[in-house]
């Protein structure tokens, strides 16, 4: 086996190792804490994640005061452990957030802030803008149909779960654990971030809640997933 091999089959193990090592913790063990350092990395993950037109719809936001998680309680179930009587990972993980998905008022084509960051962002002409002004139209309007406020803001959610899923296998990588955060009422999470974080919901709506940290003990049961016969068709 020449280096190369060696070096293409360590990284292959690293990776499964990787995803056979995460799972969505419920409860973290509160005593450790993530590095700076390596958080940084994790959101560096995040921030470094492909997106549709490479619009980047998406902001993440970290809550990490005690009294600011506890704002998102009664109506998060799913950062609450799953189970009643813990304080789940709103309590216990390391770091804690929210990733925000654009609306329409900012990802329908043509709008300011699309010009704005093909300008700023991407760096493009003004004859380059032009054709994505052009093919993101058609893309919106024709090819997928999603012009109305909650089809945008579905789409938008849906780079937002690319950015997660980075996240977690950097962290997984590193040995960190996590969380995937669907269980909370939409509209409560959405009017706490405008009462108490500032967060204009007019362009920004919550996509997914997130939690990273150390897991407080190993998953009682084993991963289980369908045989790859049953997930991939090739034709």
């Amino acid at each position: 086996m020449n280096a190369i091999t060696q070096v293409t089959t360590d990284t292959q193990a690293q990776i499964l190792d990787a995803f056979n090592f995460r799972h969505a913790t419920k409860v973290f063990d509160p005593e450790r804490r993530i590095s700076d350092g390596e958080f940084e990395t994790i959101l560096e993950a995040g921030r470094l994640s492909p997106t549709s037109f490479g619009h980047e719809p998406f902001r993440i936001l970290m809550i990490q005061n005690p009294e600011n998680r506890e704002l998102f309680r009664d109506f998060s179930w799913g950062a609450n452990g799953m189970m009643n009587g813990t304080t789940g990972q709103l309590g216990t993980a390391s770091h804690f957030g929210i990733i925000l998905a654009s609306t329409s008022e900012t990802m329908t084509a043509g709008s300011e802030y699309l010009q704005d960051h093909y300008r700023t962002v991407k760096r493009l002409p003004d004859e380059v803008i032009e054709i994505f002004n052009g093919a993101y139209g058609k893309f919106q309007a024709t090819d997928h149909g999603i012009t109305t406020d909650r089809e945008i803001a579905d789409w938008s959610g849906k780079q937002a779960y690319i950015v997660l899923a980075n996240m977690m296998t950097a962290g997984a990588l590193m040995g960190i654990d996590s969380c995937p955060i669907e269980g909370f009422d939409m509209a409560q999470t959405t009017e706490t971030l405008a009462q108490h974080f500032a967060i204009d919901t007019n362009k920004w709506k919550p996509a997914v809640m997130f939690a990273f940290g150390y897991r407080a003990k190993d998953p009682e049961f084993p991963k289980t997933r369908r045989a790859m016969s049953d997930t991939v068709s090739w034709f």
